[in-house]
């Protein structure tokens, strides 16, 4: 039964980016936190993940008082940029 809880720190770290998106089941938190108990690396980058997430969140509040715009002259050279990129 147990052995279905065990997860490895790549399935860890998919999980907490779900978790930060309200995706997570029950089921999938119950398994990280087991595993932080016997990983703190997947603790830290979870614990680092949230603090990223945070700053984000505020960040954009802010941006979103302003509206960026780009210039003609910068829109065409981004346009030129893809269309180089493309092929």
């Amino acid at each position: 039964m147990f052995k279905n809880l065990k997860i490895t720190c790549d399935q860890a770290t998919t999980i907490c980016d779900k978790n930060q998106y309200g995706e997570a089941t029950i089921a999938d938190k119950l398994k990280l936190m087991l595993h932080f108990l016997s990983c703190k690396i997947c603790s830290l980058y979870t614990k680092q993940n949230n603090t990223l997430t945070k700053i984000y969140k505020s960040h954009s509040k802010s941006c979103k008082k302003s509206i960026p715009c780009l210039s003609e002259e910068e829109k065409m050279a981004f346009k030129i940029s893809l269309q180089e990129k493309k092929g």
